[in-house]
């Protein structure tokens, strides 16, 4: 008797349980890359948002990380995505991609 797997990625949904898992982990990676650019950002000033712009701007900044992730993004994704099945294929006595 086999003992069904918990793990998310080994289901028949499995495939798109990695893919999101991939395009999550490439949209942390591009929001670590666009934090520095909102930095030098001056919020004082007559036109723009002060301290609630800077508490938003996390946010802004995860936001377009995670629309530049689900198009093209920089490749990231595929390469983990790519990783990600190696790892469930060499994993004894569960099913491969």
């Amino acid at each position: 008797m086999q003992i069904p797997s918990v793990n998310p990625l080994v289901t028949p949904r499995g495939d798109a349980a990695a893919r999101r898992t991939a395009q999550d982990f490439e949209a942390q990676a591009l929001g670590a890359l666009l934090a520095p650019m909102f930095q030098g950002l001056d919020t004082k000033g007559p036109f723009t948002g002060g301290n609630a712009e800077a508490q938003w701007r996390p946010m802004l900044i995860d936001s377009i990380a995670r629309e530049m992730a689900r198009g093209p993004g920089l490749g990231i994704a595929d390469s983990v995505l790519r990783e990600i099945n190696r790892m469930r294929s060499t994993q004894p006595g569960e099913p491969g991609p």
